[in-house]
């Protein structure tokens, strides 16, 4: 297949290298790495099964690449490609016809090979590692300060001081404003008895970890899945979602759609009476991008195989009041899954 990539973790899949600045071109067994002067050492170190192009213009190296080549036709994702671009790339070629094919880079990546799991399975661990660091900031400092300052160091936390990057900017929210399921920080402070919702991952060698824990604030906390609340109505939400979480990881298995796996979560929320409050799908895929495919929703019919790599993360949300999500990235290995 000949196609053109723009996204930087499409590219690096493909070679092992990429920039902020970079296309990469494949056409037949034939690859190119276009950047500039800026990464082209650093490419020819890194790159692997490519050929590195330097060019200021990489519109028009990708061009004239093409017009040598005399190649009919080329795929590219029209989610990465701006309009503007593709039509400049059009214009100048015209005997070749641009062939849009939206998230063939993310269907090529849904089977992790063995590698990238056990990437994913570092990640996993440095991240949890993580939100350890951070309950003991919490458990030593964390009472009276504001989301915005938990957010801070949550991200300090996360990163082990800087080690890392993070998969996404966290959420760290209080009481009524974890009802946002991607609440952002506001001037709440942590008080005693509170429930808090952390949901955070890190990067190691580009790939991501995505977690998400619901605790209840008081002497000592930890991010275990064990939590009692003082709220009846909070400690049944809990339940449910935590049941749910459960549910979906034990009943899930290879062949099933999408769809599938997010009904064994929803069905136990829907049978607790909170079904309404469940406000987004199960889960997703997760990789070299936080949101991969397969996606764990609704709507997915995509069949979930042995390699794939996503999220289980029910909910409930009841605005106003609270907010609850429980969530781990899983593996699916021989038929079923197994939590990273």
């Amino acid at each position: 297949m000949n196609y053109i990539l723009r996204d930087e973790n499409a590219i690096y899949y493909e070679c092992g290298y990429s920039s902020d600045n970079a296309l990469f071109l494949c056409l037949g067994s034939e690859k190119w790495l276009i950047t500039d002067s800026r990464y082209t050492l650093e490419a020819k170190e890194q790159i692997k099964n490519a050929e590195v192009v330097e060019a200021s213009d990489l519109l028009k190296a990708a061009r004239n690449i093409l017009r040598s080549c005399s190649v009919s036709k080329i795929y590219f994702n029209p989610r990465e490609w701006t309009v503007w671009a593709i039509e400049s790339l059009k214009k100048r070629l015209p005997h070749l016809y641009f062939f849009p094919k939206p998230d063939f880079s993310h269907k090529k990546r849904m089977v992790k090979s063995s590698e990238e799991i056990e990437l994913l399975k570092r990640a996993v661990q440095l991240g949890s590692e993580g939100f350890d660091k951070f309950a003991d900031y919490i458990n030593r400092y964390g009472l009276g300060n504001s989301e915005k300052l938990l957010h801070f160091e949550a991200k300090a936390a996360l990163s082990h001081k800087g080690e890392y990057d993070l998969s996404f900017d966290p959420i760290v929210a209080i009481n009524e404003n974890a009802a946002k399921p991607h609440a952002l920080p506001t001037d709440i402070k942590l008080k005693s008895e509170d429930l808090l919702l952390v949901d955070a991952g890190i990067k190691y060698k580009r790939y991501c970890s995505d977690r998400t824990r619901t605790v209840f604030i008081k002497d000592h906390i930890s991010f275990e899945l064990d939590q009692k609340f003082s709220s009846q109505k909070i400690q049944k939400a809990y339940d449910l979602v935590r049941k749910a979480h459960d549910m979906a990881i034990e009943k899930a298995r290879s062949g099933m759609t999408g769809a599938q796996i997010d009904r064994l979560a929803r069905e136990v929320i829907e049978s607790g009476g909170m079904g309404e409050y469940f406000v987004h799908s199960t889960g997703h895929g997760v990789g070299l991008d936080i949101h991969e495919m397969p996606y764990i929703s609704a709507r997915s019919q995509t069949v979930v195989e042995d390699g794939m790599v996503f999220t289980i993360e029910p909910g409930i949300y009841v605005p106003g009041e609270f907010g609850i999500r429980i969530e781990d990235m899983v593996v699916m290995q021989r038929g079923r899954v197994e939590v990273l």
